[in-house]
């Protein structure tokens, strides 16, 4: 990993805090209440408003009190409520967690309306309780909240990039945004440190393979986001990053040796903590070297109490992942799992599959004496002492303005750090007979093929039309032809016959293995003559299976800023300045490397 000068990295965050200075929230310092104060509001709580005050949960709709019929008709069936507001007066929650899909995030104005109408239904509950407002903005290919808002390159992307100064900011930035929205928590960064490259929940979330530098990336990003009011959270403890199973649909196992985790998976999460994170989700995996009972480290004692509260001595907020993933629910009922988690140590409860069986079990636990209410209050302790340090208990903070909106959100300044940021990311890995950058006089009729994965984003188009599009503006002739991620022998007959009479195909690749129907159709077009581009728009591992392709560019994810700044270094209007994260093992033999950690070509 190539490091700034400390000059220049000053410099550029500096820059980066002159860009968010007016939407930064004010100093911390002034914002915490004392613990006897926190403890005095616990001690004039409910039992069912201590239980509430640990759940995190989804809800449909756009607004708080008057969502669309079909969300209404949604909630009833999932959470059997029919409003934000009825689900906070029913079960007294702590947080709520914003998705795209359960139609939370239209554009900026709705989202800052439905954040504080969740938070005045807060004020209207005895205990007058503001909430965690949370969502998953990663960015790269993990993004509730899209355009016009400002989108940044991933993890991974940041860590081609290798610069701590351009993390930082990208967080800041990022943070300021989300905080103008009412969103006072993110989960972001990824502290997984990937070292599979078959791990296929994880990928490009991470920022590499190299625990250290992995580490320093995240520790900027923690402090960017920070900076900016808002809370971040390292995830996924104690480690996602070798993993062959998704935790989404099942329960992975990390043979990793207590010596390897040390060495591989801890560095990451020690840096968030120097750095002052604010909260910690756990993972659902099995890592029998730490915990012989085989429980999922959400619900591991040993791994949440004993690893990470004693012995890296954290003691900030645990929040689980979701408790509707797969890896957490394989072992135990959705009735345990709450109280379990409870036990191992975590404070908050994310999104249970249903909210009523996971509520009512903590209830239950509480008061058979399963669960001390003591314990309860130590979690609900840490959750309010974040709330104050956000500055949640103050009115003027705990709202926001369409006003706020404007003047933050989706701002020139912010947009121009993005493309600056990502322009930085892009990597050459292949340029035989010096085929880039492209040049109009000699290649301008140039042919779009490839994957059009579902854009993260709420974005311009999909990934190829992107392509196309940058390509014309910079004075190319492109023609786009959509080929999916699993070309059929007629598509590719299709992909061929276009590529007659072009000048140079550029094909962007997504997750390539070993004769598959993206390699066939790469090594047709190659075979034809016409010179083949290729540009990963997801794992940076595609170069190994496309020996076919004259040239190949790393993008590791298919948002627009991404894509327009891999553009822009194919025809020559930016340098390429990423270097791999991660190895790239050889495909015909996955012992040796093809390309090192650092590797990156230049022109």
């Amino acid at each position: 990993m190539h490091h700034l000068s400390r000059r220049t990295l000053l410099a550029a965050t500096t820059a980066g805090v002159a860009a968010t200075a007016l939407s930064a929230a004010p100093a911390q310092a002034s914002k915490g209440l004392s613990d006897k104060t926190l403890k005095k509001i616990i001690s004039g709580m409910s039992l069912e408003e201590k239980v509430g005050q640990l759940f995190v949960m989804r809800v449909y709709g756009h607004s708080a009190d008057a969502p669309d019929q079909a969300d209404i008709d949604a909630n009833l069936k999932e959470i059997g409520v029919r409003t934000a507001d009825e689900l906070i007066d029913k079960y007294k929650l702590g947080g709520i967690i914003y998705f795209q899909w359960a139609h939370n995030v239209r554009d900026p104005h709705q989202i800052a309306d439905l954040s504080n109408g969740i938070q005045r239904a807060g004020q209207r509950q005895p205990s007058r309780i503001p909430l965690l407002i949370a969502t998953d903005q990663e960015h790269g290919i993990v993004c509730r909240v899209g355009k016009p808002a400002t989108l940044f390159p991933g993890a991974m992307a940041l860590g081609a990039g290798g610069s701590h100064g351009d993390a930082r900011e990208a967080g800041q930035i990022a943070g300021a945004e989300l905080r103008a929205l009412g969103i006072v928590q993110d989960y972001a960064p990824d502290a997984d440190v990937n070292v599979n490259p078959a791990n296929p929940v994880i990928g490009v979330r991470s920022f590499g393979a190299d625990p250290d530098a992995v580490a320093g990336l995240v520790a900027a990003q923690v402090k960017g986001y920070q900076s900016a009011g808002i809370a971040s959270t390292a995830k996924h403890f104690p480690g996602h990053g070798d993993t062959a199973t998704d935790s989404h649909t099942g329960l992975p196992v990390i043979t990793h040796t207590r010596e390897q985790w040390e060495q591989l998976d801890r560095p990451s999460f020690e840096a968030a903590i120097a750095a002052g994170i604010d909260s910690i989700m756990t993972a659902h995996i099995v890592v029998p070297a730490l915990d012989p009972a085989e429980d999922p480290a959400t619900l591991s004692r040993p791994i949440l109490t004993g690893i990470l509260r004693e012995q890296l001595g954290y003691d900030g907020v645990v929040i689980t992942d979701s408790l509707g993933m797969e890896g957490v629910r394989t072992k135990y009922g959705d009735a345990r799992v709450p109280v379990l988690a409870l036990r191992a140590g975590v404070d908050q409860l994310l999104n249970p599959p249903t909210l009523d069986v996971s509520w009512n079990a903590v209830l239950d636990a509480v008061k058979s004496g399963e669960l001390a209410e003591a314990r309860l209050d130590e979690s609900i302790l840490r959750i309010l002492r974040l709330k104050a340090k956000l500055g949640l208990f103050k009115a003027k903070e705990l709202y926001v303005s369409h006003g706020g909106v404007d003047r933050t959100v989706g701002t020139a300044a912010h947009l121009a750090a993005a493309d600056r940021i990502a322009e930085r990311t892009t990597t050459l890995l292949v340029n035989k007979e010096k085929l880039l950058p492209l040049s109009r006089r000699t290649h301008r009729n140039v042919l779009v093929l490839g994957a059009n994965p579902a854009s993260p984003s709420l974005s311009d188009g999909p990934p190829i039309t992107v392509i196309g599009a940058a390509l014309t503006e910079r004075g190319f002739s492109a023609a786009v032809l959509a080929t999916g991620t699993a070309p059929s022998q007629a598509v590719i007959d299709q992909a061929v016959a276009a590529a007659a009479g072009k000048d140079a195909v550029v094909i962007a690749t997504y997750n390539v293995t070993a004769g598959s129907a993206q390699q066939k159709l790469v090594n047709a077009v190659a075979a034809t003559g016409v010179p083949v581009v290729t540009l990963s728009v997801r794992n940076p591992y595609d170069v190994a299976h496309l020996g076919a392709a004259d040239a190949h560019v790393a993008a590791y994810s298919w948002i627009d800023v991404e894509l327009r700044a891999a553009v822009r270094v194919l025809t020559g209007a930016a340098k390429p300045r990423g270097r791999l994260p991660v190895p790239v093992q050889r495909a015909d033999d996955p012992t040796q490397v093809l390309c090192p950690i650092g590797y990156g070509l230049r022109y």
